[in-house]
């Protein structure tokens, strides 16, 4: 398939400044045990091309699921025909961008690949985990379930630009819900599919799926019981699985470079970043080390060259509190004239690339758990993000989270239940006390990161140890 499309490519390339075909090939599957019954199993198979056209410092993109010589040359002609009415009218110049022609291949890790389990094993391993979950009358609703993707992209260039990459995603899931006497409570597999790695089945052991079940179903159970978050301004001990959504909203969004530049306000918000802050502004406390890494094969967002034909490669963001650059792809990084990343990203086909997230990571430190629990005289220890809310500058946040533990004099206390904490991003981070070692960190992300207009949803990794922060307004539920 991909020889064929590179030959019609050629074949119908029009006289421009730059042409690209961006080919995409996705295909799900989704299988789910829910209170011991299986679901039916979800198939999706979606494929389609991207042509982009600059020429006389217009662009023009064109989208289409007709692969055929006919179907490519009709895309190549409407994109030409926008390129050709934008020249002159975009807010910038795209022709004085050097587009780059890339050539290369990447394929993430898959050791166990998906296909080679049946799916009778697979539906039983669920009905085994699910069956785990029940534990007592109390719970009233337990599920298990896998996703998985397989994608295969092909990026060509009119310079014989060539990239083929191929990737298989792994995300599964487990819950419990808890009820008794007005009371209700959920615990899950680090939240909303955060669990979720590059590979195949073997990433089932990695992240502790086959171990979770007795754990997540004890913790539901347990919440029923507990008293509410108390709430008052003290220290915070934040776990990796809400670490990472802290990461991800008061990192990674208002560091987007195109939402720097006002591309985002419409959709989801501006950022209170601005550029005159790149290369100086105290981001955090001098414990805070973020990079942006999407070399890391088992990450989530892992791949060898963007959507625009940039090579990854991992970089600081964040370097001892210090902002370093933003994350902003070749086009973005031009109108900016700031240092980004490799991060021009589309959620499929039929959507143009834009600045995204990938991993964006968190650096370990050299604090272990039990030294940051001995550390706090009054706090709460948090983990796995329920609810999350933002403003509009991505800087004044408010998160809930599935459970917490009460610490009193450096020892971890009882178990209290509905944690929440708010802060904004400009002041949270400063307050960094702490950051853990390799020991108290996990890789996750999440699959459902949206941005853009019409929205794209897109698979974004994060990894990160646990972490201190001091005088946090904590607050429980009613």
């Amino acid at each position: 398939m991909h020889d064929k499309i590179e030959s019609l490519f050629r074949e119908v390339l029009p006289k421009a400044d730059f042409c690209s075909l961006r080919y995409v090939h996705e295909h799900e599957e989704m299988v789910g045990v829910r209170q011991g019954v299986p679901e039916p199993a979800y198939l999706g198979d979606d494929a389609g091309v991207m042509i982009t056209v600059v020429d006389k410092g217009g662009m023009g993109y064109a989208a289409t699921s007709d692969c055929s010589r006919a179907g490519l040359g009709r895309a190549v002609q409407e994109a030409s025909y926008w390129a050709r009415k934008t020249a002159g009218a975009c807010v910038v110049d795209w022709g004085a961008f050097a587009m780059p022609h890339p050539r290369g291949e990447y394929a993430g890790p898959e050791r166990i690949p998906w296909s080679s389990v049946p799916l009778g094993e697979k539906f039983d391993l669920l009905r085994e985990e699910c069956a785990r979950l029940k534990t007592d009358p109390r719970i009233i609703d337990w599920q298990a379930a896998l996703w998985h993707v397989r994608m295969d992209t092909l990026y060509l260039t009119s310079e014989n630009g060539r990239v083929r990459q191929r990737f298989s995603y792994i995300v599964p899931g487990l819950s419990a819900t808890a009820s008794a006497k007005a009371e209700t409570q959920t615990r899950s597999f680090g939240g909303l599919r955060e669990n979720c790695r590059q590979g195949g089945m073997e990433t089932l052991e990695a992240t502790g799926f086959r171990r979770a079940a007795p754990r997540i179903a004890a913790e539901a159970l347990e919440l029923l019981a507990a008293p509410n978050c108390p709430s008052g301004t003290m220290d915070l001990l934040v776990a990796p699985d809400q670490m990472i959504l802290q990461i991800h909203e008061s990192v990674g969004h208002p560091l987007e470079l195109d939402r720097i530049l006002g591309d985002e306000r419409n959709y989801a918000g501006t950022s209170f970043v601005t550029l005159d802050m790149i290369g100086s502004y105290r981001y955090g406390s001098d414990l805070l080390n973020v990079t942006y890494d999407p070399t890391r094969p088992d990450q989530f967002a892992s791949f060898g060259y963007d959507d625009d034909g940039s090579r990854a490669e991992k970089v600081f963001i964040i370097e001892g509190g210090i902002l370093k650059r933003a994350l902003g792809g070749a086009i973005s990084q031009a109108r900016a004239g700031v240092p980004g990343t490799a991060n021009s990203r589309a959620s499929g086909w039929n959507r143009p690339p834009i600045d995204r997230m990938a991993n964006l990571n968190l650096e370990p430190g050299a604090s272990g758990l039990e030294e940051m629990i001995a550390s706090i005289e009054r706090g709460v220890y948090v983990q796995t993000n329920r609810s999350w809310s933002i403003d509009d500058s991505r800087n004044k946040f408010q998160f809930g989270c599935e459970r917490g533990r009460l610490i009193e004099d450096g020892r971890l206390g009882a178990v209290v239940k509905n944690p929440n904490y708010r802060g904004i991003s400009a002041v949270f981070w400063r307050s960094l006390a702490k950051v853990g070692n390799a020991a108290t960190a996990a890789v996750m992300g999440t699959p459902f990161c949206g941005k853009g207009e019409p929205n794209q949803i897109i698979r974004v990794g994060h990894a990160s140890p646990a972490c201190v922060f001091k005088n946090v307004e904590v607050f429980g539920g009613e």
